[in-house]
Protein backbone atom coordinates (compact mmCIF):
# COMPACT_ATOMS: atom_id res chain seq x y z
CA UNK A 1 0.00 0.00 0.00
CA UNK A 2 2.30 2.48 0.62
CA UNK A 3 4.72 1.90 -2.22
CA UNK A 4 1.37 2.11 -4.40
CA UNK A 5 0.49 5.60 -3.11
CA UNK A 6 4.57 6.78 -3.50
CA UNK A 7 3.86 5.55 -6.79
CA UNK A 8 0.78 7.77 -7.25
CA UNK A 9 2.30 11.03 -5.46
CA UNK A 10 6.13 10.64 -7.43
CA UNK A 11 3.85 10.23 -10.49
CA UNK A 12 2.73 13.64 -9.81
CA UNK A 13 5.59 15.07 -8.69
CA UNK A 14 7.01 14.00 -12.16
CA UNK A 15 4.51 16.37 -13.83
CA UNK A 16 5.60 19.22 -11.41
CA UNK A 17 9.13 18.51 -11.74
CA UNK A 18 8.55 18.86 -16.12
CA UNK A 19 6.03 21.66 -15.88
CA UNK A 20 8.85 24.60 -16.49
CA UNK A 21 11.13 22.44 -18.53
CA UNK A 22 10.47 19.72 -21.03
CA UNK A 23 11.69 16.21 -22.46
CA UNK A 24 15.11 17.55 -24.27
CA UNK A 25 15.81 19.96 -21.01
CA UNK A 26 14.09 18.44 -17.97
CA UNK A 27 14.85 20.39 -14.82
CA UNK A 28 15.80 17.38 -12.62
CA UNK A 29 18.71 14.61 -13.96
CA UNK A 30 17.28 11.03 -14.06
CA UNK A 31 19.84 10.00 -11.29
CA UNK A 32 18.31 12.39 -9.00
CA UNK A 33 14.94 11.23 -10.08
CA UNK A 34 16.11 7.87 -9.25
CA UNK A 35 17.76 8.40 -6.19
CA UNK A 36 17.36 10.77 -3.87
CA UNK A 37 14.18 12.48 -5.26
CA UNK A 38 12.39 8.99 -4.64
CA UNK A 39 14.46 7.79 -1.45
CA UNK A 40 12.95 11.35 -0.41
CA UNK A 41 9.45 10.50 -1.42
CA UNK A 42 9.12 7.35 0.16
CA UNK A 43 10.31 8.36 3.34
CA UNK A 44 7.84 11.03 3.68
CA UNK A 45 5.13 8.73 2.26
CA UNK A 46 6.09 5.90 5.31
CA UNK A 47 5.95 8.24 7.78
CA UNK A 48 2.45 9.65 6.53
CA UNK A 49 1.25 6.01 6.53
CA UNK A 50 2.00 4.92 9.52
CA UNK A 51 0.32 7.93 11.22
CA UNK A 52 -3.07 7.23 8.95
CA UNK A 53 -3.17 3.69 9.41
CA UNK A 54 -4.25 2.47 6.27
CA UNK A 55 -5.54 -0.98 5.57
CA UNK A 56 -2.90 -2.86 3.38
CA UNK A 57 -5.36 -4.84 1.55
CA UNK A 58 -8.20 -2.42 0.18
CA UNK A 59 -6.06 -1.95 -2.92
CA UNK A 60 -4.03 -4.89 -3.08
CA UNK A 61 -4.73 -6.15 -6.80
CA UNK A 62 -3.69 -2.24 -8.08
CA UNK A 63 -0.10 -3.10 -6.09
CA UNK A 64 0.57 -5.90 -8.13
CA UNK A 65 2.32 -6.22 -11.52
CA UNK A 66 0.32 -8.70 -13.98
CA UNK A 67 1.62 -10.07 -17.21
CA UNK A 68 -0.62 -10.62 -20.58
CA UNK A 69 -0.15 -10.88 -23.74
CA UNK A 70 -1.62 -9.11 -26.63
CA UNK A 71 -2.46 -8.65 -30.60
CA UNK A 72 -2.25 -5.85 -33.16
CA UNK A 73 -4.49 -2.90 -32.20
CA UNK A 74 -5.20 -4.19 -28.96
CA UNK A 75 -5.40 -1.16 -26.19
CA UNK A 76 -4.71 -0.99 -22.78
CA UNK A 77 -6.44 2.10 -20.93
CA UNK A 78 -4.35 3.40 -18.51
CA UNK A 79 -5.27 6.32 -15.65
CA UNK A 80 -3.34 8.32 -12.73
CA UNK A 81 -0.97 5.86 -11.41
CA UNK A 82 -1.01 3.19 -13.66
CA UNK A 83 2.54 1.71 -14.86
CA UNK A 84 3.09 -0.49 -17.81
CA UNK A 85 5.88 -1.75 -18.99
CA UNK A 86 6.56 -3.65 -22.24
CA UNK A 87 8.34 -7.24 -22.55
CA UNK A 88 8.01 -7.57 -25.99
CA UNK A 89 6.81 -6.40 -29.21
CA UNK A 90 5.98 -2.70 -29.43
CA UNK A 91 3.55 0.13 -28.87
CA UNK A 92 2.63 3.15 -28.84
CA UNK A 93 0.52 5.52 -26.16
CA UNK A 94 -1.88 8.50 -26.70
CA UNK A 95 -3.26 10.71 -24.45
CA UNK A 96 -4.58 14.06 -25.18
CA UNK A 97 -3.87 15.87 -21.97
CA UNK A 98 -1.30 15.32 -19.16
CA UNK A 99 1.71 13.34 -19.45
CA UNK A 100 3.32 9.98 -19.19
CA UNK A 101 6.42 9.05 -18.04
CA UNK A 102 9.28 7.27 -19.17
CA UNK A 103 10.60 6.31 -15.48
CA UNK A 104 13.41 4.20 -17.18
CA UNK A 105 14.60 7.66 -19.23
CA UNK A 106 13.25 10.08 -16.86
CA UNK A 107 11.26 12.16 -19.16
CA UNK A 108 8.18 12.77 -20.47
CA UNK A 109 7.04 10.63 -23.20
CA UNK A 110 4.93 12.88 -26.13
CA UNK A 111 1.32 11.94 -27.05
CA UNK A 112 2.17 9.44 -30.33
CA UNK A 113 5.18 8.52 -29.09
CA UNK A 114 6.98 5.32 -29.69
CA UNK A 115 7.29 2.46 -26.69
CA UNK A 116 10.34 1.25 -26.29
CA UNK A 117 10.79 -2.36 -24.51
CA UNK A 118 12.18 -3.10 -21.28
CA UNK A 119 11.57 0.39 -20.48
CA UNK A 120 8.31 1.39 -17.70
CA UNK A 121 6.25 3.72 -18.38
CA UNK A 122 3.93 5.99 -15.64
CA UNK A 123 0.38 7.42 -16.06
CA UNK A 124 0.64 11.01 -14.49
CA UNK A 125 -1.69 12.55 -13.09
CA UNK A 126 -5.43 13.50 -14.30
CA UNK A 127 -3.77 12.01 -17.77
CA UNK A 128 -5.93 9.00 -19.29
CA UNK A 129 -3.52 7.11 -21.89
CA UNK A 130 -3.95 4.81 -24.69
CA UNK A 131 -1.35 2.28 -24.87
CA UNK A 132 -1.63 0.81 -28.44
CA UNK A 133 -0.23 -2.63 -29.93
CA UNK A 134 1.55 -1.51 -33.44
CA UNK A 135 3.12 -5.05 -33.88
CA UNK A 136 1.65 -8.57 -34.37
CA UNK A 137 1.56 -9.63 -30.79
CA UNK A 138 3.55 -7.75 -27.47
CA UNK A 139 3.89 -8.97 -24.19
CA UNK A 140 3.27 -6.34 -21.13
CA UNK A 141 3.44 -5.84 -17.47
CA UNK A 142 0.87 -3.53 -16.11
CA UNK A 143 -0.13 -2.11 -12.60
CA UNK A 144 -2.71 -0.17 -11.33
CA UNK A 145 -6.47 -0.20 -12.58
CA UNK A 146 -5.82 -0.81 -16.00
CA UNK A 147 -8.75 -1.71 -18.55
CA UNK A 148 -9.05 -3.49 -22.03
CA UNK A 149 -10.21 -2.99 -25.47
CA UNK A 150 -9.51 -5.80 -27.78
CA UNK A 151 -9.33 -5.77 -31.71
CA UNK A 152 -10.48 -8.23 -33.90
CA UNK A 153 -7.02 -8.55 -35.73
CA UNK A 154 -5.61 -12.21 -36.05
CA UNK A 155 -4.57 -13.63 -32.72
CA UNK A 156 -1.42 -15.04 -32.98
CA UNK A 157 -1.75 -15.80 -29.44
CA UNK A 158 -4.45 -17.97 -29.47
CA UNK A 159 -3.08 -19.53 -32.02
CA UNK A 160 0.35 -20.44 -30.01
CA UNK A 161 -1.28 -21.53 -27.06
CA UNK A 162 -3.73 -23.76 -30.06
CA UNK A 163 -0.84 -25.55 -31.09
CA UNK A 164 0.77 -26.53 -27.78
CA UNK A 165 -2.35 -28.27 -26.55
CA UNK A 166 -1.71 -30.53 -29.81
CA UNK A 167 1.61 -30.86 -29.45
CA UNK A 168 3.07 -29.24 -32.44
CA UNK A 169 4.35 -26.17 -30.68
CA UNK A 170 6.38 -25.69 -27.09
CA UNK A 171 7.92 -22.53 -27.37
CA UNK A 172 11.30 -21.62 -25.35
CA UNK A 173 12.96 -21.23 -21.80
CA UNK A 174 12.11 -17.18 -22.38
CA UNK A 175 10.24 -16.54 -18.75
CA UNK A 176 7.79 -14.06 -19.84
CA UNK A 177 5.23 -14.80 -22.58
CA UNK A 178 4.46 -18.25 -21.73
CA UNK A 179 7.94 -18.87 -23.65
CA UNK A 180 6.14 -18.46 -27.45
CA UNK A 181 8.55 -15.60 -28.39
CA UNK A 182 6.28 -14.73 -31.24
CA UNK A 183 8.03 -11.39 -31.57
CA UNK A 184 11.55 -13.27 -32.58
CA UNK A 185 12.29 -14.41 -35.99
CA UNK A 186 12.50 -17.82 -36.42
CA UNK A 187 15.30 -20.04 -36.77
CA UNK A 188 16.36 -22.70 -39.06
CA UNK A 189 16.64 -25.11 -36.84
CA UNK A 190 13.12 -24.48 -35.15
CA UNK A 191 11.36 -24.31 -38.08
CA UNK A 192 12.93 -27.76 -39.23
CA UNK A 193 11.42 -29.31 -35.85
CA UNK A 194 8.22 -27.82 -36.58
CA UNK A 195 7.99 -29.40 -39.47
CA UNK A 196 8.90 -32.44 -38.41
CA UNK A 197 6.14 -31.99 -36.16
CA UNK A 198 3.59 -31.41 -38.68
CA UNK A 199 4.50 -34.45 -40.50
CA UNK A 200 4.12 -36.28 -37.40
CA UNK A 201 7.14 -38.03 -37.17
CA UNK A 202 8.60 -36.13 -33.98
CA UNK A 203 8.75 -39.78 -32.25
CA UNK A 204 10.62 -41.14 -35.12
CA UNK A 205 12.96 -38.48 -35.03
CA UNK A 206 13.28 -38.10 -31.31
CA UNK A 207 14.54 -41.72 -31.89
CA UNK A 208 17.01 -41.63 -34.24
CA UNK A 209 20.56 -42.55 -33.78
CA UNK A 210 22.24 -42.33 -37.03
CA UNK A 211 25.51 -40.17 -38.33
CA UNK A 212 24.60 -36.05 -38.51
CA UNK A 213 26.83 -34.49 -41.47
CA UNK A 214 26.56 -30.84 -40.16
CA UNK A 215 29.73 -29.52 -38.25
CA UNK A 216 27.64 -26.71 -36.63
CA UNK A 217 25.11 -29.14 -34.60
CA UNK A 218 26.24 -30.44 -31.88
CA UNK A 219 26.75 -34.35 -31.49
CA UNK A 220 24.46 -35.94 -28.66
CA UNK A 221 21.94 -33.13 -28.91
CA UNK A 222 18.02 -33.23 -29.78
CA UNK A 223 19.06 -30.81 -32.24
CA UNK A 224 21.10 -33.43 -33.97
CA UNK A 225 18.28 -35.95 -33.82
CA UNK A 226 16.11 -33.45 -35.29
CA UNK A 227 18.64 -32.20 -38.14
CA UNK A 228 20.06 -36.15 -38.78
CA UNK A 229 16.52 -37.40 -39.31
CA UNK A 230 15.33 -34.86 -41.52
CA UNK A 231 18.38 -35.16 -43.73
CA UNK A 232 18.64 -39.19 -43.92
CA UNK A 233 14.98 -38.79 -44.87
CA UNK A 234 15.68 -36.21 -47.47
CA UNK A 235 13.45 -33.53 -46.19
CA UNK A 236 16.51 -30.86 -45.70
CA UNK A 237 19.85 -30.54 -47.85
CA UNK A 238 20.98 -28.18 -45.38
CA UNK A 239 23.24 -24.72 -45.64
CA UNK A 240 26.16 -27.07 -47.34
CA UNK A 241 27.42 -30.06 -46.97
CA UNK A 242 29.02 -29.28 -43.94
CA UNK A 243 26.91 -26.66 -42.48
CA UNK A 244 23.43 -26.57 -41.44
CA UNK A 245 23.14 -23.13 -39.86
CA UNK A 246 20.61 -23.85 -37.20
CA UNK A 247 20.67 -20.33 -35.64
CA UNK A 248 20.18 -18.45 -38.89
CA UNK A 249 16.96 -16.93 -39.22
CA UNK A 250 14.23 -18.55 -42.19
CA UNK A 251 12.36 -16.40 -44.52
CA UNK A 252 8.30 -17.03 -44.92
CA UNK A 253 9.29 -18.52 -48.65
CA UNK A 254 11.35 -21.06 -46.91
CA UNK A 255 9.48 -22.11 -44.28
CA UNK A 256 6.31 -22.60 -46.43
CA UNK A 257 8.05 -24.80 -48.72
CA UNK A 258 8.52 -26.79 -45.76
CA UNK A 259 4.90 -26.98 -45.38
CA UNK A 260 4.23 -27.66 -49.10
CA UNK A 261 6.59 -30.70 -48.79
CA UNK A 262 4.55 -31.63 -45.30
CA UNK A 263 1.18 -31.96 -47.33
CA UNK A 264 3.09 -33.54 -50.57
CA UNK A 265 3.27 -30.55 -53.04
CA UNK A 266 6.42 -30.32 -53.04
CA UNK A 267 9.86 -32.43 -51.87
CA UNK A 268 13.82 -31.53 -50.83
CA UNK A 269 14.07 -32.09 -54.72
CA UNK A 270 12.98 -28.90 -55.55
CA UNK A 271 15.74 -26.23 -54.57
CA UNK A 272 13.35 -23.25 -56.37
CA UNK A 273 11.70 -21.76 -53.55
CA UNK A 274 11.07 -18.34 -54.15
CA UNK A 275 7.48 -18.88 -55.63
CA UNK A 276 6.60 -20.55 -52.81
CA UNK A 277 4.02 -18.18 -51.01
CA UNK A 278 2.78 -18.71 -54.73
CA UNK A 279 2.33 -21.90 -55.14
CA UNK A 280 0.55 -22.35 -51.44
CA UNK A 281 -1.67 -19.71 -52.51
CA UNK A 282 -2.68 -21.95 -55.94
CA UNK A 283 -2.74 -25.21 -53.71
CA UNK A 284 -4.90 -23.11 -50.93
CA UNK A 285 -2.40 -23.39 -48.23
CA UNK A 286 -2.27 -19.73 -48.24
CA UNK A 287 -5.39 -17.17 -48.64
CA UNK A 288 -4.18 -13.98 -50.84
CA UNK A 289 -4.33 -11.92 -48.00
CA UNK A 290 -2.29 -14.06 -46.20
CA UNK A 291 0.41 -14.30 -49.17
CA UNK A 292 0.29 -10.37 -49.12
CA UNK A 293 0.91 -10.37 -45.66
CA UNK A 294 4.35 -12.59 -46.03
CA UNK A 295 5.39 -10.59 -48.43
CA UNK A 296 5.46 -7.25 -46.65
CA UNK A 297 6.42 -8.02 -43.36
CA UNK A 298 8.94 -9.61 -41.85
CA UNK A 299 8.70 -13.86 -41.04
CA UNK A 300 8.46 -13.63 -37.30
CA UNK A 301 7.57 -16.78 -34.83
CA UNK A 302 3.86 -15.51 -35.16
CA UNK A 303 3.80 -16.05 -38.94
CA UNK A 304 5.26 -19.54 -38.32
CA UNK A 305 2.56 -20.70 -35.95
CA UNK A 306 -0.50 -18.67 -38.24
CA UNK A 307 0.65 -20.60 -40.72
CA UNK A 308 0.97 -23.82 -39.51
CA UNK A 309 -2.28 -24.05 -37.66
CA UNK A 310 -4.16 -23.27 -40.66
CA UNK A 311 -2.54 -25.72 -42.40
CA UNK A 312 -3.90 -28.11 -40.62
CA UNK A 313 -7.36 -27.79 -42.77
CA UNK A 314 -5.43 -27.26 -46.50
CA UNK A 315 -5.99 -30.82 -48.13
CA UNK A 316 -3.17 -33.32 -49.01
CA UNK A 317 -1.92 -33.07 -52.67
CA UNK A 318 -3.25 -37.06 -52.83
CA UNK A 319 -6.80 -35.09 -52.35
CA UNK A 320 -7.43 -37.75 -49.76
CA UNK A 321 -7.55 -35.75 -46.38
CA UNK A 322 -7.03 -32.90 -44.53
CA UNK A 323 -3.24 -32.84 -42.92
CA UNK A 324 -5.36 -32.21 -39.26
CA UNK A 325 -6.90 -35.75 -40.24
CA UNK A 326 -3.50 -37.65 -41.27
CA UNK A 327 -1.68 -35.99 -37.82
CA UNK A 328 -5.23 -37.52 -35.87
CA UNK A 329 -4.21 -40.74 -37.77
CA UNK A 330 -1.10 -41.13 -36.81
CA UNK A 331 -2.14 -40.41 -33.57
CA UNK A 332 0.05 -37.09 -33.53
CA UNK A 333 -3.49 -35.96 -31.15
CA UNK A 334 -7.21 -36.68 -30.99
CA UNK A 335 -10.36 -35.15 -32.02
CA UNK A 336 -11.17 -34.11 -28.45
CA UNK A 337 -7.52 -32.18 -28.86
CA UNK A 338 -8.54 -30.49 -32.21
CA UNK A 339 -11.59 -29.65 -31.05
CA UNK A 340 -10.38 -27.91 -27.75
CA UNK A 341 -7.58 -26.05 -30.24
CA UNK A 342 -10.49 -24.42 -32.12
CA UNK A 343 -9.26 -20.48 -32.44
CA UNK A 344 -12.05 -17.96 -33.26
CA UNK A 345 -11.87 -15.61 -36.03
CA UNK A 346 -11.68 -15.20 -39.56
CA UNK A 347 -8.13 -15.72 -41.76
CA UNK A 348 -6.18 -12.96 -43.08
Amino acid sequence: MKRILSALVLCALFVTVYAAGGPEDPLASLSYLNGPFTDGLHTAVDARLNAASFSTTSVSASGAWNEVRLKQDDLLLGTAGDGVLFLAGGGQVVYPSGAVVDVTEGAVIPSGGVLQARHRYLVAEETSASFQIIGKTAVLDWQGRCTFSLSGSPDYNAIAAALKTLGLFRGSLTGYGQGFDLEAAPTRLQALIMFVRVLGEESAALSWNGVCPFQDIQPGSQAEKYVGYAYERGYTNGYSTTEFRPSATVSASQYVEFLLRALGYSSAANTQISDALERAESAYVLTPGETAILQSTDFLRADLVYVSYYALDARLADGTQTLGQSLMERNVFDQQARDSAKVSGSRL
